[in-house]
């Protein structure tokens, strides 16, 4: 079953490289482009059924693939 867990740092935290990011844009002539956040995907075979495959991904999140103090996640299964 394939899992995809998306993670981004937590409103409040700063971004440092959506901000590099978005005055690079800026810099390009795109003046409109705001609020840039950076995160990153992550794709992954799980075995198990959908429920259990979900727990033991948000498990993996919580224990390795996302920093819950400053990040949050999502967990797709399909």
């Amino acid at each position: 079953m394939k899992a995809t867990v998306h993670v981004f740092l937590k409103p409040g935290v700063l971004d440092v490289q959506g901000k590099a990011i978005e005055n690079a844009l800026h810099g390009l002539g795109w003046a409109d482009v705001n609020h840039v956040r950076v995160g990153r995907v992550l794709e992954f075979e799980v075995g198990g059924d959908k429920a259990s495959a979900e727990a033991e991904v948000k498990a993996m999140c919580d224990k390795l693939l996302a920093n819950t103090v400053i990040e949050s996640y999502r967990v797709e299964i399909g």
